[in-house]
Order: C-alpha cells, then structure tokens, then sequence
C-alpha cells in the first residue's frame, strides 16, 4: 500500500490505508471518549445485534454538542431508528428499489452516461468526480424523489458543507470546537430542509408519479408521517442516494489506475465489472464508518463495553481484517467469497445498493468504451475526501485519449 499512499497522497485520517494496523480489535478511546470497533468478526456481531447496539445514537451524545431541538430533528431520518418502526418505514420506500424497478433504469443510466461525457468532451479536459460520478448518480436519485435534477449544484454544495471536512469524530470537544461544528452543519442543514419541505408542500397539493409524493402520502400504523420526518427521509434518500455512488465510481477507476494489469484484464473481459466493483468497496470502502450506541452492557471482542456508550464501527478497517480477508492490502477481484461491508449488514443493509451497484456497472463500461485507458493525470494530482469516516476522491482528473 504504501506505493498507492504516496502516489495519490492519502490522507493519514485514513489509517486503515497506511499499513496494517496493530492493537486490539475493540478498544476504548479516553481521548473522543469513544468505543472504536476495527475487527471484522466484531463488527459483524455490532451490526448484527440491533437490540444491544442500537442505531439511535444521539440519546448518547451530550446535549452541548447537539443543535437545539427548535433547528435540528431527526425524526423520520431511517439510520437513527431500530425496530420496529425501521421497518415499517424501510417497506415505504423498499418498493422503489426492487430488482425490477432498478433494473429498469439501466436505459436512463446508459444515455445520462454518454450525454455527461459528450459533455465533458467539448468543454476539454475531464475530472471523473464533477463530470461523472457526481451528476449521474444525482440525476438519477432526483428523478425518483420528483425534485429537479437541475439544481444538482445546490445539492452539492449542500453535501461538500456536510461532508467534506475533516472534523475528528469525538464526544470530548471544548465549547469552541463544538460552536463551529454546530454552525457548519447547521447552514446547509436548514438550506436542505427548507427546499425539501417546500417540494414536499407542494406534493400535497399535486401529487406526482414520484417517490416524494409516496412519502407524503404514506401512512405508518394509520397515521400520515409529519412533515419533519418527510423533510428526514427525504435527506437521506437524497444524499445518501448519490455519496455512495460518487465515492464508489471514483474508487473503482483509481483502483484500475493503479493496478493496471486488472484494468487490461477487465477491458478484455467485461463480465468481470462486478467484482471488480466489489473489490474496490472492500479495497477503498466509501463510508468507513457507522454509529451505534449500547442499550445493555455488552462484551465483545475480549472486552466489556457498559451501557449507553457510543461504539464506533471502522467498515473500512474491518475490510482489511486479515483473520476474514487474507492478504487484504492486495487489490484481488477473484476474493471468492468477498463478504465485505461496506454497505452495511443487518436490517440497516443499504437499500440503495442495487441501484449503486448498477450505476457502477453501468457508468464503467461506458468509460472503458470510451477511454483507450484510464489514467490519472501526474500534473493534476488526485484529491481525496478529507472526513475521517469517508473513503474517496474529490477530484480525479483523467487524461483524455
């Protein structure tokens, strides 16, 4: 690895990039006043067990460090709710992304596709993440929720202002540190839920063909959702509709990049996209991290963890877990079987991962169509995402050819 991390100037956030790591597989931070969770098999049981490790972390978080209940709900947002109500609001909008229905949308891919990279061809130059792997995913999950795919720019400043920085995750932060966290997420957070409410207002009144409009007018135990857990839902299907796909678009043509012998091998062989896609969320997991908090005393890992502590989940380290992924620093599409995480596990598994997996698939044989090679430009160094908890480029420029 340490070619790849000095080739592409990998932040050292990413520890899990820098080597194999030392140390035990649960182990309690003093520091961020953390329990961080790095081996695969405990992470399995973590995700595995919603009813000791429980998804609705913010009853754990000081109340300093959160906005005031008047600015900032997370009533509605799926990734902080446990059953039973996870699945009754996970079955809204299951019906969305059935094989069928994402299937379908396999056309739409392939002609966004080739209109962004006619696109980008004359304007000259290309940068995989602003030409490609940001607009295609955002146009495709806007088309499904009934907002315009258009105003993809505020979107994306809306997710760089929630995403891009590079904050440490900790419960330990002093009262300036705290204040301008707040403030930074809480701008764009506001900006977010007021376009959302506004489109979701309207949806009451004219109801589409749309998935905003199925939110609105969804009943959990014959009650309509509030219009704050609509705003919620929406979010999420929102931004975590395109991050996943952007990051993973991007990290896959890295990864031919800087093993070219698997991008030969996949040129020549394009049944192969698939696991080459799977290997890369393994090698370069985009989100590398999830929450959760203990509802009982819990041991793990050799380790007991008390009751209401927050656990934090390294997805991307427990990747490279040598105990379940031998040679795990080896970028090897043929892991058979490859058991990864990094959508997830458990009743929280992404409900997008077969659309990401589509888009990838879809969006990368284009490009090996289209380009004689995918190469990273040496005078137009790649740039990675900052924040600790994500793993991908922010800009990657290609050299066109």
């Amino acid at each position: 690895m340490s070619d790849i991390v000095e080739r592409y100037d990998i932040p050292e956030q990413h520890f899990w990039l820098h080597g194999p790591r030392s140390g035990p597989a649960v182990e309690f931070d003093a520091r961020t006043g953390l329990w961080n969770v790095y081996g695969y098999p405990e992470m399995h049981e973590v995700l595995g067990g919603p009813a000791t490790y429980s998804s609705d972390t913010v009853r754990v978080v000081p109340k300093e460090l959160m906005p005031g209940e008047d600015d900032f709900s997370l009533k509605g947002f799926i990734t902080q709710i446990d059953p039973p109500k996870h699945g009754k609001l996970r079955k809204l909008v299951s019906s969305a992304f059935t094989r069928k229905v994402v299937a379908d949308l396999e056309p739409r891919i392939a002609a966004l596709t080739h209109e962004l990279l006619d696109a980008a061809r004359e304007r000259g130059g290309f940068e995989l993440v602003s030409d490609l792997a940001y607009p295609l995913p955002v146009i495709v999950i806007a088309e499904l929720l009934g907002v315009p795919s258009g105003d993809r720019a505020l979107f994306k400043q809306w997710a760089d202002a929630l995403f891009q920085r590079d904050t440490e995750v900790s419960l330990n932060r002093t009262a300036e540190e705290r204040g301008a966290d707040i403030e930074a997420t809480m701008r764009p957070w506001k900006e977010m839920s007021a376009y959302l409410a506004a489109h979701a207002a309207e949806r009451r009144r004219q109801p589409r063909a749309d998935l905003l409009t199925r939110l609105v007018e969804a009943e959990v135990d014959g009650e309509r959702l509030p219009d704050d857990q609509v705003v919620n839902f929406a979010i999420v299907l929102l931004l975590a509709g395109h991050i996943t796909t952007t990051m993973l678009l991007g990290n896959t043509v890295l990864c031919l990049d800087a093993f070219p012998e698997q991008q030969e091998r996949v040129r020549a062989d394009r049944s192969s996209i698939p696991i080459v896609i799977e290997e890369s969320i393994r090698f370069l997991t985009p989100f590398a991290l999830l929450g959760r908090a203990t509802t009982r005393e819990a041991r793990l890992g050799g380790v007991t963890i008390p009751a209401d502590q927050m656990v934090m989940i390294w997805l991307a380290a427990g990747n490279r877990d040598p105990r379940r992924f031998p040679n795990p620093d080896v970028f090897d599409p043929d892991r058979d079987p490859n058991p990864h995480l990094g959508f997830g596990r458990g009743i929280h598994f992404c409900l997008g991962a077969p659309l990401a997996r589509l888009e990838g698939r879809v969006a990368l044989n284009i490009l090996l169509d289209r380009f004689d090679a995918l190469r990273t430009d040496p005078d137009d160094p790649v740039q990675f995402i900052p924040m600790p908890s994500l793993t991908g480029v922010r800009r990657l420029p290609l050299i066109q050819g």
